[in-house]
């Protein structure tokens, strides 16, 4: 059996940091066991930016966050962006089926309406995070 490539989106990532035990929580801890996570230097960058900002203080204090990417960055491929897409309706989504292309992803995980309308892209699953479980549940039967 081969390891699946998955691209998880940014509010994915956050949303799974800040609840272990939430569906984005549960896809992220199963990526990280089970899969081949892969993400371009943008994506690494919003990620960061986007985790570290104060609004999230109230959630997780800096350094818990700080934390948890020193655990993720290391498990994270980095792929070179040689293919530029445009497809998407919402232009700052295009870096994930960027990455996903790159990267020749199994998977794209999103909650966003502008990335799950292209589902599929190019063969590659675009899934909200519950839907990525149910798959996957399906397939252990």
């Amino acid at each position: 059996m081969t390891t699946r490539r998955v691209v998880l989106d940014t509010n994915v990532l956050i949303s799974g940091f800040l609840s272990t035990t939430s569906v984005p929580g549960r896809v992220l801890d199963q990526v990280v066991t089970s899969a081949h996570l892969l993400g371009t230097e943008e994506t690494l960058e919003e990620l960061v930016t986007r985790l570290m900002a104060p609004k999230f203080d109230r959630n997780l204090t800096r350094q818990h966050r700080r934390a948890a990417l020193d655990r993720l960055i290391p498990l994270i491929e980095i792929v070179a962006s040689v293919r530029v897409i445009r497809a998407c309706r919402d232009p700052d989504d295009d870096k994930f089926l960027e990455a996903a292309v790159n990267g020749r992803a199994d998977v794209l995980i999103s909650g966003d309406k502008d990335l799950l309308a292209l589902h599929p892209f190019l063969g590659i699953a675009i899934l909200t995070p519950a839907e990525f479980l149910a798959r996957d549940e399906k397939s252990d039967e």
